[in-house]
């Protein structure tokens, strides 16, 4: 009997890498472990974890405002604060609708950075990706899509995740939890969802459909997809995480193939409920 990775063969790319992880460690994985792949948005939880991490340190506060009038640190990780996707322009009010924004992403990794009195690719080096261990991971360019990285720093990443060691565990807790419950929005790549979830960087499963993860993921499944290829979903319901780099971008062949991905290797490797 095969593993539930061997369908990345049938896949329409030059070359993946994909891998299962527990707490405890690796199950299963396919593909080259070392090589780098681009992450696109998937360094959004890189990013996060450094807002989180300098959240704990006291040097910034989820509710202090930042942002478009009336937005703070909360309404930007949540993509709640009404600002345009790349640009300064505000397209609505805060806590109105669910506005996917680069530059929200970017405004925090800014405050951070200025609060931490460094750059923020050597705070996120320093604070984030030594500790965890990404030896190999680094940012160049944009807080918000620019670290590229292998799959074994992608799986240490999601490790970190499942049982962290870095951020406390309520505040993670409180990361994965929904912000702002039942905003609409669009969920890019999959259309406009009427409550398109998302917690502090994170976006929540939830009960979206069509989703890029599968049926059989818990609503409680957290992470992000990147423009590259690349994903990183977390089900702690299922005590397992599942991470994905390509060298093909996002596109219907993706729509396609990872949420069968994700139902497969939750029917094979899951320890909790399907849904």
């Amino acid at each position: 009997m095969g593993s539930p990775l061997d369908q990345v063969t049938s896949w329409p790319v030059r070359e993946a890498a994909v891998a299962v992880t527990s707490p405890a460690g690796l199950v299963a994985s396919h593909g080259p472990p070392d090589r780098p792949f681009a992450w696109a948005s998937v360094t959004k939880l890189l990013t996060t974890l450094a807002a989180l991490d300098g959240i704990q340190r006291g040097l910034l506060d989820l509710d202090e405002p930042a942002g478009p009038p009336g937005a703070t640190i909360r309404h930007l990780l949540a993509h709640a604060s009404g600002l345009a996707p790349r640009r300064d322009a505000v397209l609505s009010k805060p806590g109105r609708q669910r506005i996917y924004s680069d530059r929200g992403i970017e405004i925090v990794a800014e405050i951070t950075a200025a609060r931490a009195a460094k750059p923020f690719p050597l705070l996120l080096a320093e604070e984030i990706c030594l500790p965890l261990g990404l030896a190999r991971t680094c940012l160049d360019g944009s807080p918000s899509r620019g670290a590229s990285g292998p799959l074994t720093d992608l799986a240490a990443l999601a490790r970190e995740l499942l049982s962290p060691s870095l951020v406390d565990s309520r505040l993670l807790a409180e990361a994965t939890r929904t912000a702002f419950p039942g905003l609409p929005g669009v969920l890019p790549g999959f259309g406009r969802q009427a409550r398109c979830d998302w917690g502090l960087g994170f976006e929540i499963r939830d009960h979206k459909a069509p989703h890029w993860t599968g049926t059989r993921n818990s609503p409680a499944t957290f992470g992000h997809f990147g423009r590259s290829g690349s994903f990183l979903w977390v089900d702690p319901q299922a005590g397992l995480a599942c991470a994905c780099l390509t060298d093909r971008e996002f596109g219907p062949w993706a729509a396609k193939a990872w949420p069968r991905l994700s139902d497969d290797v939750l029917a094979s490797y899951g320890q909790g409920d399907a849904f």
